[in-house]
This record gives C-alpha cells, sequence and structure tokens, in this order.
C-alpha cells in the first residue's frame, strides 16, 4: 500500500498537470487546428513546464537552496514557485495567445494566480498541497472545456475526482500535509479556474 500512495505522488506530481490540461485540450478541441501547430506548442511547453523545472531544480539543490524534490518545508517552496511563475508567464508571452488559444491562455493564467498564491502563503510558512493544487485547477479546467465544446467526459470527471481523493490519501497516508494544507490546496487550485471561465466560457 504504501509503494502504491508513493507511486501515486510521483505519477501525478504537479510538474506534469500543465502539458496535462494542454494534451486534453488539443485532443477535444472541435477546432481546427494544424498537426505543426499542435506538435509545436507541445514540444515548446513540455520543455518549458517539465524539463526546465527540472534541471532548475538541480541548480537549486546545487546550491542547496532546496534539500529533496518533496520540498518538505515551506521556505524550500520559495525559489521553485517564483521560478515556477516566471516560467508560466513566459508561456503566456511566447507561446500562447489570447487571441488564438483563448481557453489554454486563460488555464495558464489561472496556473500563475495558483502558483502566485501558494508563493505567499509559503513566504507566511504555510505549506499548501502543491499536488491538490494542482489536481484540482486540471479538473476544474476539464469541466469548463466539457461546457464550453458541449462534450461528455463524464468518465474522464470521474476519474478525475477519483485522483483526487488517491492523491489527497496518499499524502496524508505519507505524513506530507495535515488536511487543511490538501483543502488551501484544493482551493487555490480551484478558484483561479473557476473565477477566469468568465472570461472565455
Amino acid at each position: 500500500m504504501d509503494r502504491l500512495l508513493k507511486s501515486i505522488s510521483y505519477i501525478f506530481h504537479p510538474l506534469f498537470m500543465p502539458i496535462a490540461g494542454v494534451i486534453f485540450y488539443f485532443s477535444k478541441t472541435p477546432r481546427f487546428i494544424q498537426y505543426d501547430v499542435i506538435k509545436g506548442k507541445l514540444i515548446a511547453i513540455f520543455i518549458l513546464t517539465v524539463l526546465l523545472p527540472i534541471l532548475l531544480y538541480f541548480l537549486l539543490k546545487t546550491l542547496n537552496k532546496v534539500n529533496s524534490i518533496k520540498l518538505e518545508n515551506a521556505r524550500e517552496r520559495i525559489y521553485p514557485l517564483i521560478l515556477n511563475g516566471v516560467i508560466t508567464l513566459m508561456v503566456l508571452k511566447r507561446i500562447l495567445s489570447p487571441s488564438q488559444d483563448i481557453e489554454l491562455y486563460f488555464f495558464f493564467l489561472g496556473i500563475l494566480i495558483s502558483t502566485m498564491a501558494s508563493l505567499i502563503l509559503a513566504i507566511f510558512r504555510f505549506k499548501a498541497s502543491l499536488h491538490m493544487m494542482a489536481i484540482a485547477g486540471l479538473s476544474m479546467f476539464f469541466i469548463s472545456l466539457s461546457i464550453h465544446f458541449s462534450i461528455n467526459i463524464n468518465n474522464t470527471l470521474a476519474a478525475m475526482f477519483l485522483l483526487i481523493g488517491a492523491i489527497a490519501t496518499s499524502r496524508i497516508h505519507l505524513k506530507a500535509h495535515s488536511p487543511i494544507e490538501l483543502i488551501i490546496g484544493v482551493f487555490i487550485g480551484f478558484i483561479p479556474q473557476l473565477i477566469l471561465i468568465n472570461h472565455w466560457l
């Protein structure tokens, strides 16, 4: 059981949630988008949101700014969250456009707001769950897309809610977070996406 819960935490790491949202969007959008455009944006976003943060983590570890990838205390989270905010801003400025990729643009804007909220909490020594923030924000984005495109993704949404429960269980079982840290994580992931749908739904 311990191994399963650890696997859930690693497989559904917050690092992979943005690219998961982009892949889901391109697989469900009814709009015609050229394959080369999709491929280019997927590669660029994968490099910026997955590969670059991993490289920056090793840099921070070398500089003794973090002790482990788990970021076990609030102070360790400050630099990674700042860098993640800068990376998300780069995606918004260089890759996505509100005129061409409005859904993804506001999805990443929501991610930026959630990241800044987590940073502010970390500065005040509160360790909100980044796992719950990421999965809650992604779930709200999926719900918004299902309404926006009038598509039935009930099975996907059911799986997402099961994942929320599984991730919450794993984080508590591994003693990575308290229940209040999980709840705050859900709110700071869910609320920005909910508010921003007014701009594109």
